[in-house]
């Protein structure tokens, strides 16, 4: 798929899009809230809106905002203060963006998470189906992390997975990543598209934060390489680019794209294939292996060749080869002492050996994604 395809006929055709602005984007260079930035990214909220284009916002710079707020000189060291800045921030950055909307008919609701909601299932299901309610409700959701719980995520800068697992939650067309920057450079050059987010790509990225914000390109190419194995297009531009969401969704050659894969995971398989966390390992042998990744198969007894981790049945688990490479993951039907008992045998003589048969598969296809 070309670029100038996805340019030109898939982003147009986005109805679903899910937006990360940063905290530079937002901030100006002593940490104030940029009141122009904010303006002009209402604006072009609102005119999406106009296009009938369902809109999640992700944004930073809470803890920008209680640096404005309290008159701080530089970003806090310390997590506790970094805390108390952020939920000073987060009342101003809600405050902001309610001014400008609300007087246009569009309400605004505010949902604050952390890393450590996404793997759970049912977290995972629980703020879907809030967002998914304030959508119907025709209510703009804008998302940050909790930074006043949120240590690790103040600490790593996590605005940008959040906003990928939003749009796997949300099965969202696109992601939009707007940073400071017009691309992501190549040896300063831009690169208009991206096919594979690899250790190639990743090799591009200068370890390098600012003193505002807490994450880099690192993040944002972890976020993008999510959202495009899961079948949606990302991409990462400029914010100071004027109208950068609605020219991006004209076919405009702004920003870097990155091509999605050929086929759209459900929301389901999207989380599995992202935030879940595996609560065991199965290993298959090379037969079981080629039927999943070659054949579309399901898993069964007779391809497992170990076990490892405590989990139970409808536990997550990862799939390996025998080389110890993750290939699937998925749900599975058994547990892990139950599976010591049935692996290697035939789905036939699992009820002679558990008394009961109630799933010929360990993993369903329809309960796997390849990873």
């Amino acid at each position: 798929m070309t670029a100038t395809h996805l340019r030109q006929h898939v982003l147009p055709a986005v109805k679903s899009l899910v937006v990360k602005v940063g905290t530079n984007a937002l901030c100006d260079a002593e940490g104030r809230l940029d009141e122009a930035a904010v303006e002009s990214l209402c604006s072009q909220l609102l005119e999406l809106r106009e296009r009938d284009v369902q809109v999640t916002l992700v944004a930073s710079g809470a803890v920008g905002a209680g640096m404005a707020e309290l008159g701080l000189a530089t970003r806090p060291k310390d997590v506790p203060t970094l805390q108390a800045t952020a939920a000073v921030g987060q009342r101003v950055l809600m405050q902001d963006f309610g001014q400008r909307l609300s007087p246009a008919g569009l309400h605004i609701g505010q949902v604050l998470v952390t890393a450590e909601d996404f793997p759970l299932r049912e977290r995972f299901l629980n703020i879907r189906n809030t967002l998914l309610s304030l959508h119907r409700l025709g209510v703009l959701p804008i998302i940050n992390e909790n930074d006043a719980t949120a240590v690790y995520e103040l600490r790593c800068g996590d605005n940008d997975l959040i906003a990928a697992h939003v749009a796997a939650m949300l099965s969202a067309d696109a992601l939009v990543l707007l940073t400071t920057v017009d691309a992501v450079l190549d040896n300063g050059r831009p690169l208009d598209v991206i096919e594979e987010v690899n250790d190639e790509t990743m090799a591009l990225v200068e370890n390098s934060k600012s003193a505002l914000g807490s994450g880099g390109m690192g993040t944002k190419l972890q976020a993008a390489r999510l959202t495009i194995r899961a079948g949606g297009i990302a991409v990462i531009a400029n914010a100071r680019e004027p109208r950068i969401l609605p020219r991006l969704l004209d076919g405009e050659p702004l920003g870097t794209v990155f091509v999605p894969a050929e086929r759209k995971l459900s929301s389901r398989r999207r989380w599995l294939a992202g935030p879940s966390e595996p609560a065991g390992t199965l290993l298959v042998d090379a037969g079981a292996a080629h039927a999943l990744l070659n054949d579309g198969k399901s898993l069964l007894a007779i391809g497992v060749t170990s076990a490892e981790g405590d989990f139970s049945e409808g536990d997550v688990v990862r799939v390996q080869d025998s080389s110890g490479a993750e290939i699937a993951r998925g749900l599975t039907n058994y547990s892990a002492g139950d599976l010591a008992k049935i692996q290697g045998q035939r789905s036939d003589a699992i009820e002679a050996i558990l008394g009961e048969s109630p799933y010929d598969e360990v993993i369903h296809r329809d309960n796997l994604v390849l990873v």
